[in-house]
């Protein structure tokens, strides 16, 4: 059986694998808030924080995203945050500009689910990024994995951001 989480303590279904610590990471194919695309070889030589989250219009995704983004604003120029949902690019957009989100690089995967599926976060359910945090080295290896296991609770930031200071 895959991975389960939960939505208010019903379950749901990641389709495919998940991605472990010491994996190599996949490259994906997303786009940005401009339509162009993005893939992991755009962050060559940089750390990866990879924040994953179902829906931007959401309190939980809107929370996570803008402290992402505060954090953000103390870190070395080698971390890099990214943050995929399948919302369309053009919300995110929206979303950013609106609550001041520069810097977080926030994706989309909603032309193929590219990133869901290899990263094994795709909910079958509801066709949903499930809510995650990767961290991926300059080398491209998995160096942390944060599943969420309930879809309305936020990540362990605290945790996130003692693992990347590891790193760095």
């Amino acid at each position: 059986m895959g991975t389960q989480i939960t939505f208010k303590g019903g379950p749901l279904n990641l389709d495919g694998n998940l991605v472990k610590v010491g994996d190599a990471a996949l490259d994906f194919a997303v786009v940005n808030g401009d339509l162009q695309k993005r893939s992991l070889k755009d962050y060559a030589g940089k750390i990866k924080v990879i924040t994953t989250f179902p829906s931007i219009d959401t309190p939980v995704c809107d929370l996570q995203v803008r402290e992402f983004n505060k954090r953000a604003a103390g870190l070395s120029k080698d971390v890099v945050i990214l943050g995929i949902s399948k919302d369309l690019p053009f919300a995110q957009k929206r979303f950013c500009a609106a609550q001041g989100i520069s810097g977080v690089e926030v994706l989309s995967d909603y032309q193929s689910s590219d990133f869901s599926i290899k990263y094994g976060l795709l909910i079958k359910e509801l066709a949903l990024t499930a809510r995650s945090v990767l961290i991926v080295d300059k080398t491209n290896k998995v160096r942390y994995v944060q599943l969420v296991k309930e879809l309305t609770d936020s990540p362990n930031f605290d945790t996130v951001f003692a693992e990347l200071k590891k790193l760095i």
